[in-house]
């Protein structure tokens, strides 16, 4: 389901790039693999399969959203 979208979008803030929208668990996906400042971390890994996960309908859309929200966090990015 790689055109699955959540529910609410989030917008995320990386310091060389800007501010992108994540409009779902495809989208985190690429931004997790591609931007990601640190590519380690407990929140990471955890967000990174279930945004996987949603993506092939093994996990809910919204619980990957938390996810990759904790992710965010952990990594020091701000999410609105």
């Amino acid at each position: 389901m790689p055109n699955a979208k959540w529910s609410e979008p989030v917008e995320i803030e990386f310091d060389n790039a800007g501010s992108r929208t994540v409009r779902g668990p495809f989208d985190a996906l690429i931004y997790l693999h591609d931007m990601w400042p640190r590519r380690t971390g407990a929140k990471f890994v955890r967000a990174s399969n279930a945004c996987k996960g949603a993506v092939e309908g093994r996990v809910s859309l919204e619980a990957a959203r938390e996810d990759f929200l904790a992710a965010a966090a952990e990594a020091r990015l701000t999410t609105h």
